[in-house]
């Protein structure tokens, strides 16, 4: 199916202001954007989860409920949509994203495949926040590969440079994993730039017959990654998470017009925009629920 292209909305991350930016993060938000992005192409919601205590929507949450009232709104909006589950958490207490994905049980579950210096610095030359390692040492991706097994999510191994990438391989040699799906992560300054160049290489150091797509982090030059990822038959992912401009460096409303422009790279690559039971197909996941 490589002519056709999944698309994944990322609907909202996990910690930008909704008073800066136009971040859904409500129940009824975070379900009419993903309605939006549903109805311009996407088959793929990557879901965090927000706090829904009035004012603190700025704040994830690992709240069970909270992840089930999410989840199941969405789907209702949006039939036969696949869910993708972040989980990402700094520390080795994995309870709350395990306990989210027991209650919603998404169809592909994000897993971080290896430690980062998270890291940006302002042009004051200032930290934009204090150095953080985003730490994903083996023993704690298997605790996640053990939950995903156990609810029957694909995870989606999220790679922010090259080692990573090639770590997938010897997890596939150390049988963690036997349906290793990448996730290139380009655009974060500590990580691998969002550069079409090394787009090329990626692609070439994964396991044959293997599934991948870009997260690209960054403004209107992330579209270029975009299109090259469409040309080199790689899955398409955007949304409010990852960028707010359009490919005319417009700031978007919303995910809709993301997800209507990333649609439009898939086809100037002479692929059509796969439907959401062609998107099972193409990641081999468990068919939708009845």
């Amino acid at each position: 199916m490589t002519d056709k292209a999944a698309l994944t909305c990322a609907i909202t991350g996990v910690l930008t202001n909704p008073k800066q930016h136009p971040v859904p993060v409500t129940v009824a938000e975070m379900t009419q954007s993903a309605k939006d992005a549903f109805n311009a192409g996407a088959s793929i919601m990557h879901v965090h989860f927000r706090n829904q205590e009035p004012g603190k929507g700025f704040l994830p949450s690992w709240e069970p409920a909270v992840a089930g009232e999410i989840i199941t709104a969405i789907r209702e909006a949006c039939p036969g949509v696949i869910i993708n589950m972040s989980t990402g958490v700094v520390g080795d207490d994995v309870s709350g994203p395990a306990a989210c994905m027991r209650e919603v049980k998404p169809e592909i579950a994000a897993c971080n495949a290896g430690s980062l210096n998270y890291l940006k610095v302002r042009s004051s030359g200032q930290w934009a926040w204090p150095p953080m390692l985003f730490d994903n040492p083996v023993s704690k991706i298997e605790k996640f590969l053990a939950v995903m097994n156990e609810t029957g999510a694909m995870p989606e191994f999220e790679c922010f440079d090259v080692g990573i990438v090639r770590s997938i391989g010897l997890f596939v040699k150390a049988g963690l994993t036997d349906h290793p799906d990448y996730n290139f992560v380009m655009g974060v300054a500590s990580g691998m730039p969002a550069d079409t160049r090394l787009l090329e290489l990626l692609t070439e150091y994964r396991l044959d017959g293997s599934t991948w797509q870009v997260t690209a982090i960054g403004r209107q030059e992330i579209w270029d990654l975009h299109r090259k990822t469409a040309e080199l038959g790689g899955q398409l992912r955007t949304g409010v998470e990852d960028t707010f401009y359009l490919p005319n460096g417009d700031k978007t409303s919303g995910n809709g017009p993301l997800i209507e422009a990333l649609a439009s790279c898939a086809r100037e690559a002479g692929r059509e925009v796969a439907s959401p039971a062609e998107a099972r197909e193409i990641f081999g996941l468990r068919p939708a629920a009845a």
